[in-house]
C-alpha cells in the first residue's frame, strides 16, 4: 500500500503542471493555465453531538477533576518501547498520573465489596428482630418531623438518581444512533478515497495538457517575431532614429516656409511701393484743394479766421511717413529657393521613415529558418513530457489501489451488520442495568405515593391503613433490590470508568491537541533501528524528517500529497522540471538570431546636398533692420481718420455756409481715401511684418542648423549601420528572456499545484479524524463515559436512598405491637420501672393485633 501511494505520487510530481489560480486581471506577459480539475470532498470531518453535548462537557470537568495531570508522554514512550520499569521512578510516575482514577476505582471496589456484604448483614440483623426488624415503634414527639425529613431526603435522592438514570439512558441512546449512522459517515469516507484516486489522473492529464499553453503562447511570439522583437529593435533604434528624421523633416516644412515667406516679402513690398506713390498723389492734392478753399475770403472773416489758421498749420500732416522705395529686393533669395525645392526633401524623408519602419519585416524575413528550428525543438519538449508521464504505471498502481479500497469497502460493509448486532446487544444490556435503577426507583416512588398518600396520623402504628403498609413494604422492597443490584451496577461502572476515563485522557484529548503525533514522532520508538518511522516505512531512509504530525496537518490543510509525504526525497521535481533541460536549446536557437538592418537608408546624399543648398540661399544677407525700420513706421504722418474727425468738428465751429461745407466734403474725402488707399497698405504691412520675421528667425544659424541635421542623420544611420548588432543582440536576450519566462510560469506554476493541489490529502486526514475524533471519541468514549457518569451518580445515590428508605418505612408500615401507656405511668422515671424502656410486651401486658401476626412478614 504505502509502496504503492509512493509510486502515484512519483506519477503526480513527473506530470508537470498548474498554477495559483488567478483571483485578479493578470499582467501582460502572465500566462493563464485556468483552473486545476477538483472535486468536492463530501466528508465533513466534524460533529456536533447535540444537546447532549451539554453532558460530554460536564463529564469531561469531571475527568479533568479526577485526573488534571498532563499527558505522560515520557511514560507512553518508555512503555512503547518496551522500557517502562527499568527505572523505579516510572511505577510512581505512573501511579501519580493514575492516582485519581485509582481512588475512584478503589472507592467504587469497596463499595461492590461493602454492599452486598452490608445488605446481607442487615437481612439477617433483620431476621432476628434488630436493626428496624421487630415489628413495633416507639411513639415520639417528633415523629411527624422525622417522617417528613426521610420522605423529603428520601424523592431528593430518588430524582437524583432519575437524573442519573435518565442520563446513562440518554448515552446509551446516542451511542446506538450514532453506530447506526456511522454507516454513512464511513460510505462518505470511502467515497472521498475514490474520488481521491479518481480524480488524480484527470489532474495529472490537465497538468500535461497545459504544456500548450505555454507552447502555443512561445509559438505565437515567434510567428510575429517582427512585431515583437522586430518593434523592439525598432523602438531602440528610434530613440535615435526618430528625432534625426523628425528634424530633417521640419528642415523640409522650414524650406517650403521660406518660400512663401519670401514671395509675401516680394509681393508686399510691390504693393507697398506702389500704394505710397498712389497715396502720396491723392495726400497732394487734398492739401492744395483745402488750401484753396483755406484762402476764400470767408475765412477772413473775424469768426472764422482762428479756425482757419489753425487748419491751414495742419496741413502739412498729410504726408506719407514710410518710405518703401528704398527697400532690397529678395529675388535672388527666392530664386535659389526654388532651385532647392525643386528636390522633395520631404519625399525623401518620407522614404527614411518608411525604411527605418520596414525593420519587422526584415526581422521576420531574416529569422524565418531559425523560428523553423525553434518550433520543432518545443514540439519536441512537449512530446519528451507526454512520453514521459506515460512510462510511469499509473493505470496500474492507480488500479491497485482502487482494488484495495473496494475490499477494504467490502469488508467493511460485511462486518458493519455485526458491528451492529452487537452494538444491539450492548444496548440491550445497558438497557438492563437501566431498567435495574429503574425498578428500584419505581418501588421508593411507589412507596412514597402510598405511604404519603395512605398515612394516618391519628391511627396508631397497629392500625394504620392498607395503603401506608404497602407504601412501606414497597420502600423496603426497593431497599431490597437496591442491595441485590448496586453492586452489579458499580461494577459496570468501574470497568467503563478506568476504560472510558483512561481513553479519554491518553487518547481522545492528546488527539485534539497533538500531542499523540509528538509521542508517535519521537525518534526510534516504534523500531529502535529507525529514527523517523514513517519515512523508513515510505522511503526505506528513516533518516528523513517525515512525522506524522506534519502529514496529518498537510492533510488537514488540503495540501498535495507531494507535499504532505515529502514525496521530493522519492523523486525530487526541481530537477525534472529543471527549467535549462527545456529551455536549453530554445536560447541557443534565439542566439544564432543575426539581423542585418544595413538596407535602412534614412536620407540620401541628394537630400543632404539639398539641404546644403538651402543654407547657401543667402537669406540670412537680407537687411532685416531697414525693413523692419519702415514696417514698424506708420503709412502717414497723423491718423487720416483723426484728421478727418478733427477738420469736421471745426468746421462746425464756422458761420453756416459754404465754407463750413467745403470743409467738410474735405473731410470725407480724406476718410475714403483712408478706406481705399490705407487700410490695404496696413495689411500689406502686416503680411510684411510677418514674413520678414519669419525669414529672421530661420535665417538665424541656419547653417549650423543644416549642420545639426545632417550630423543627426549621419550619426543614426552610423547606428544602424555599424552599431545596431549590438541592439539587436540586447534586445534578441530580452525577447528570448520572454519566451524563456513562459516556460519557467509553467514550472512554477506546475511546482504550486503538485504542491497544493493535485491529489489533495484531505481525505486521508478525514479517515484519521472520523476514525479516532468522531468515532472512537465523540460516539464511544463520550457516550461510554456519560453512560458511567449517570449509572455511578445513581449507584452512590442508592446508599442514602437505602438509608432513608429502611428509616421512613416504619413509619408507614403497620406494627404487631405499640407503645401502651396508663395514666399514672407517664413518668418516665416510672416507666423505666418496667425493665421495657417504655413499652409492653405482648407476654406482659397481653396487647395483641391479630391482623399483624398473620399477615405482615417481618424483616
Amino acid at each position: 500500500m504505502a509502496g504503492g501511494l509512493c509510486l502515484l505520487l512519483l506519477l503526480f510530481c513527473g506530470s508537470t503542471i498548474s498554477e495559483v489560480q488567478p483571483i485578479y486581471k493578470l499582467p501582460p506577459g502572465t500566462l493563464d493555465f485556468g483552473f486545476v480539475p477538483a472535486k468536492t470532498y463530501d466528508t465533513g470531518a466534524y460533529h456536533e453531538p447535540g444537546p447532549i453535548g451539554i453532558l460530554f462537557k460536564i463529564v469531561h470537568a469531571f475527568l479533568y477533576l479526577v485526573q488534571p495531570n498532563s499527558f505522560p508522554q515520557d511514560l507512553i514512550r518508555k512503555l512503547a518501547q518496551q522500557k517502562f520499569g527499568n527505572s523505579q521512578g516510572d511505577y510512581q510516575k505512573a501511579i501519580y498520573y493514575e492516582i485519581g482514577f485509582i481512588v475512584s476505582a478503589a472507592f467504587g471496589l469497596l463499595f461492590i465489596l461493602l454492599l452486598p456484604l452490608v445488605g446481607l448483614c442487615f437481612c439477617m440483623c433483620r431476621c432476628c428482630d434488630n436493626c428496624g426488624g421487630e415489628m413495633h415503634q416507639r411513639q415520639k414527639k417528633n415523629a411527624d418531623c422525622q417522617r417528613s425529613c426521610f420522605a423529603t431526603f428520601l424523592f431528593v435522592a430518588s430524582l437524583i438518581i432519575s437524573v442519573g438514570v435518565l442520563c446513562a439512558y440518554a448515552a446509551n441512546q446516542h451511542l446506538t444512533s450514532q453506530v447506526r449512522g456511522a454507516k454513512k459517515l464511513v460510505n462518505s469516507n470511502f467515497k472521498d478515497l475514490k474520488i481521491f484516486l479518481n480524480d488524480t489522473p484527470a489532474q495529472i492529464d490537465y497538468l500535461v495538457s497545459q504544456y500548450n499553453t505555454t507552447k502555443d503562447k512561445a509559438l505565437s511570439d515567434l510567428n510575429n517575431v517582427g512585431p515583437l522583437l522586430g518593434s523592439r529593435v525598432q523602438e531602440q533604434l528610434g530613440k535615435e532614429v526618430r528625432p534625426a528624421l523628425d528634424a530633417a523633416l521640419t528642415m523640409a516644412g522650414a524650406i517650403r516656409e521660406t518660400k512663401e515667406a519670401l514671395e509675401n516679402v516680394s509681393v508686399s513690398v510691390e504693393v507697398l511701393q506702389e500704394g505710397t506713390e498712389r497715396l502720396h498723389a491723392n495726400l497732394t492734392d487734398v492739401k492744395m484743394h483745402l488750401s484753396n478753399t483755406l484762402n476764400d475770403s470767408a475765412c477772413s472773416a473775424v469768426q472764422a479766421a482762428s479756425t482757419c489758421n489753425i487748419i491751414r498749420n495742419s496741413l502739412n500732416q498729410l504726408n506719407i511717413n514710410a518710405n518703401f522705395t528704398g527697400l532690397p529686393g529678395v529675388s535672388s533669395q527666392l530664386a535659389k529657393v526654388n532651385d532647392v525645392l525643386k528636390i522633395d526633401l520631404s519625399s525623401l524623408v518620407q522614404k527614411g521613415y518608411a525604411s527605418f519602419n520596414d525593420t519587422p519585416d526584415l526581422v521576420v524575413n531574416q529569422t524565418r529558418n531559425i523560428l523553423s528550428d525553434i518550433k520543432n525543438v518545443l514540439e519536441s519538449i512537449g512530446a519528451n513530457i507526454s512520453s514521459f508521464t506515460k512510462t510511469l504505471p499509473v493505470e496500474k498502481i492507480l488500479a491497485d489501489l482502487t482494488i484495495y479500497l473496494t475490499q477494504s469497502e467490502a469488508y467493511v460493509q460485511d462486518y458493519f451488520p455485526v458491528v451492529e448486532q452487537y452494538d444491539f446487544y450492548r444496548w440491550l444490556g445497558c438497557l438492563i442495568l437501566c431498567c435495574m435503577v429503574v425498578l428500584i426507583l419505581v418501588f421508593y416512588y411507589l412507596g412514597l405515593l402510598c405511604g404519603t398518600c395512605g398515612y394516618d396520623k391519628h391511627a396508631s402504628p397497629t392500625t394504620r391503613g392498607c395503603i401506608s403498609n404497602t407504601g412501606g413494604n414497597f420502600l423496603m422492597a426497593g431497599v431490597g433490590f437496591s442491595f441485590l443490584f448496586s453492586w452489579v451496577l458499580m461494577i459496570v461502572v468501574v470497568l467503563t470508568f478506568v476504560t472510558g476515563g483512561n481513553v479519554e485522557k491518553l487518547v481522545c484529548e492528546p488527539f485534539e491537541d497533538k500531542t499523540l503525533f509528538k509521542v508517535l514522532d519521537t525518534p526510534y520508538l516504534l523500531n529502535q533501528h529507525w529514527k523517523n518511522y514513517l519515512s523508513g516505512i515510505l522511503f526505506k531512509n528513516p533518516n528523513i524528517n517525515l512525522t506524522f504530525e506534519t502529514v496529518y496537518s498537510d492533510c488537514k490543510e488540503n495540501k498535495g500529497i507531494y507535499t504532505s509525504l515529502h514525496l521530493e526525497n522519492l523523486f525530487n521535481i526541481n530537477e525534472f522540471l529543471n527549467i535549462s533541460m527545456y529551455t536549453e536549446d530554445v536560447a541557443l536557437k534565439i542566439e544564432h538570431i543575426q539581423i542585418n538592418l544595413s538596407k535602412i537608408i534614412l536620407l540620401d546624399e541628394i537630400g543632404k546636398e539639398n539641404l546644403l543648398n538651402f543654407s547657401s540661399s543667402g537669406i540670412e544677407g537680407i537687411n532685416f533692420a531697414a525693413y523692419l525700420t519702415e514696417i514698424n513706421k506708420s503709412v502717414t504722418k497723423v491718423d487720416l481718420l483723426s484728421f478727418a474727425n478733427d477738420l469736421e468738428a471745426r468746421a462746425d465751429q464756422l458761420p453756416k455756409g459754404a465754407l463750413e461745407n467745403a470743409l467738410k466734403g474735405h473731410a470725407s474725402n480724406i476718410r475714403v481715401i483712408h478706406n481705399q488707399q490705407v487700410v490695404p497698405l496696413e495689411q500689406a504691412m502686416s503680411t510684411l511684418n510677418q514674413s520678414i520675421r519669419l525669414l529672421k528667425r530661420t535665417s538665424s544659424e541656419l547653417m549650423v542648423k543644416v549642420k545639426n541635421v545632417i550630423s543627426a542623420v549621419n550619426a543614426a544611420q552610423l547606428l544602424i549601420n555599424n552599431n545596431a548588432s549590438q541592439v539587436i543582440v540586447q534586445e534578441t536576450k530580452k525577447f528570448m528572456d520572454t519566451v524563456i519566462g513562459y516556460f519557467e510560469q509553467y514550472v512554477e506554476w506546475v511546482k504550486e499545484s503538485i504542491a497544493m493541489e493535485v491529489a489533495a490529502c484531505k481525505p486521508i486526514a478525514n479517515v484519521i479524524d472520523t476514525a479516532v475524533d468522531i468515532f472512537l471519541c465523540s460516539y464511544v468514549t463520550d457516550s461510554v463515559n456519560t453512560f458511567w457518569f449517570g449509572l455511578g451518580g445513581s449507584s452512590i445515590f442508592l446508599i442514602p436512598a437505602i438509608i432513608f428508605a429502611v428509616k421512613l418505612s416504619k413509619y408507614y408500615r403497620r406494627m404487631d405491637t405499640e407503645d401502651v401507656y396508663d395514666d399514672v405511668e407517664t413518668i418516665p422515671m416510672k416507666n423505666m420501672e418496667n425493665g421495657n424502656n417504655g413499652y409492653h410486651k405482648e407476654h406482659l401486658y397481653g396487647i395483641h393485633n391479630p391482623v399483624t401476626t398473620s399477615s405482615v412478614e417481618q424483616w
